[in-house]
């Protein structure tokens, strides 16, 4: 299931525009912040999908019927680009587990690119309930990588993968790779370059976010 939270309109609508805006992607610290709250959203969305359960909390004048999450998620990122969303989603799962994968493009002279995927610090997932946020679902690849790695430390039950933009060919190629995955996305775009960018996207997320790269 792909969920656009820009159908709708809200305010994640008026972020995902100041995240194109050639005129704002110079403050870097709005960028950050405009990843941040789209996570932030997301996840309060799932949120409401998770499982409660209702428990007594004492107050200062009696005993309340409360509900609170049966299991804490695992919030999972790809480094660098992701760890605008990861704070975002940290904000609302303050108690969560945490992943951390480093996975990127490794570029060709030909201009082509494979995805390489080094490092992954994360708790046991058995089980586990996991949320992957990626500013940008583009060809999908480093995605499909990352949870095909995941799952040989241990099968999640729920896989959820958040995106500030994604491609409709990366998503296609998630839920044929990763059916079990639910897609959340700001917005969706319909065009890839052949060097796996979106179109009209808004650049490189990692660069806009903590500065250019030189390229390994």
């Amino acid at each position: 299931m792909v969920i656009n939270l820009s159908e709708q309109h809200s305010l994640v609508s008026n972020w995902v525009g100041e995240l194109r805006s050639v005129e704002i992607q110079g403050d870097r610290m709005r960028f950050r912040r405009n990843l941040e709250r789209i996570a932030e959203v997301a996840a309060y969305e799932i949120s409401q999908e998770l499982p409660f359960a209702e428990v007594e909390i004492e107050t200062p004048l009696g005993i309340a019927t409360c509900k609170r999450l049966v299991e804490q998620p695992v919030l999972a990122t790809i480094l660098r680009a992701g760890l605008p969303m990861h704070n975002g989603m940290l904000n609302y799962f303050d108690r969560a587990d945490n992943a951390f994968i480093s996975a990127y493009r490794k570029h060709h002279a030909d201009g082509t690119f494979e995805i390489s995927l080094e490092y992954m610090s994360s708790p046991p997932l058995a089980g586990r309930i996991v949320i992957i946020s990626d500013p940008m679902l583009a060809t999908g690849a480093s995605l499909v990588k990352t949870i095909q790695f995941m799952k040989g430390e241990g099968q999640p039950k729920q896989i959820h993968i958040v995106a500030a933009i994604a491609c409709s060919v990366g998503i296609e190629y998630v839920r044929r790779e990763a059916p079990e995955a639910k897609i959340w996305c700001g917005e969706i775009d319909e065009e890839l370059t052949a060097k796996g960018y979106i179109v009209p996207g808004l650049g490189d997320a990692g660069d806009l976010a903590f500065g250019s790269k030189s390229q390994m």
